[in-house]
C-alpha cells in the first residue's frame, strides 16, 4: 500500500534508538523527510546513517533535549513546519512511589505530558493551515493497564491521554489527526530496565524475568520495533484521516479487556 506521504516532513523525537528510531525508519521508507531529535550525538548520527543507508531518504538530525524549551526551539529551527509529529521521551525510572519527591513528579510531567503538549502547540496550527497533519504520541500500555512500579509514567502519560482526547476532536475537521500509540513489551532498552527492577524485587535473574514475561504474553514473544514503526507510519498515512483521538495498544494481546 502506498501511504500517500512521500515528500512530507516529519519531526521524530527520541529517535536515536528504540521505538522512536523505528518510527523514523518506517516513515523514511515511505519517502518522508525525517528530522531526528535525541540527546546523544553519537547515537543520533549512527541512527541517521542507518536510515539513509536502508532507505536512501533525506534525514536531518538535531542533538538536543526535547524536554527543554531550548531543545524544542533547536528542533523546530531545523523542522519548523512538520506535516508529521512523533512525540517521544524516555519514560521515568521505575520504582516505589514512597521514594519519589515532588521534583521526580515534575520531571515526569515535563517529559511525558508537558513536552508533547508544547510541541503540539507549536505545530498544530501550521498543520491546520496546510490541511494535513498527523500527530502521534508514543505513550505506554500502562495507560490502559497501569504497572505498579511505573507510577510516574502511569500518571504523566494518562494526563497527556486526557488532553489529546479533547483536542483531537477539534482538529480532525482540518485533516489533522492526533493519536496515541501504546507499546506493551517490545525488545527495547526500556524493557530491560523494567525487567531489572522486577528482578531486584523478586530475587530472580533478569533473564528469568524476561523469559517469564515472554511466556505470559498470548503472542509468546515480545514485539519488534519494526512492527511498532510500521503501525506509526500507517497512522500517519493519507488513508488514516478518519482515525483520531485513539489509543492504539500494541501488546501481543496481554491486555485482557474488551475496551
Amino acid at each position: 500500500m502506498d501511504l500517500g506521504i512521500s515528500g512530507r516532513s516529519a519531526l521524530v523525537c527520541g529517535a536515536s534508538k528504540g521505538l522512536g528510531l523505528a518510527c523514523a525508519q518506517s516513515l523514511a521508507a515511505e519517502g518522508v523527510v525525517v528530522t531526528l531529535v535525541a540527546r546523544g550525538t553519537e547515537a543520533l548520527e549512527a541512527a541517521a546513517a542507518a536510515i539513509r543507508q536502508s532507505t536512501s531518504g533525506v534525514v536531518h538530525t538535531v542533538a538536543a533535549d526535547i524536554t527543554t524549551p531550548e531543545g524544542r526551539a533547536a528542533a523546530l529551527a531545523v523542522c519548523p513546519a512538520p506535516d508529521i509529529l512523533v512525540t517521544n521521551a524516555g519514560g521515568p525510572k521505575p520504582g516505589d512511589f514512597r521514594d519519589w519527591e515532588r521534583s521526580h513528579w515534575i520531571a515526569a510531567l515535563d517529559a511525558n505530558m508537558l513536552t508533547p503538549i508544547a510541541l503540539i502547540k507549536a505545530t498544530v496550527d501550521g498543520m491546520i493551515g496546510r490541511r494535513f497533519g498527523r500527530i502521534i504520541n508514543i505513550t505506554s500500555g500502562a495507560v490502559k493497564a497501569p504497572i505498579d512500579i511505573l507510577g510516574l509514567s502511569n500518571g504523566a502519560r494518562s494526563g497527556l491521554t486526557g488532553f489529546v482526547a479533547g483536542l483531537a476532536r477539534k482538529t480532525v475537521a482540518h485533516n489533522v489527526t492526533i493519536n496515541n500509540l501504546l507499546p506493551g513489551p517490545f525488545e527495547t532498552d526500556r524493557l530491560r530496565d523494567t525487567a531489572r527492577q522486577w528482578a531486584l524485587q523478586s530475587g530472580k535473574s533478569e533473564e528469568l524475568v524476561l523469559s517469564e514475561r515472554r511466556a505470559a504474553n498470548p503472542a509468546g514473544r515480545f514485539g519488534t520495533p519494526a512492527e511498532f514503526g510500521d503501525a506509526c507510519a500507517y497512522l500517519c498515512s493519507a488513508q488514516a484521516g478518519f482515525i483520531t483521538g485513539q489509543n492504539l495498544l500494541l501488546d501481543g494481546g496481554i491486555y485482557p479487556g474488551t475496551f
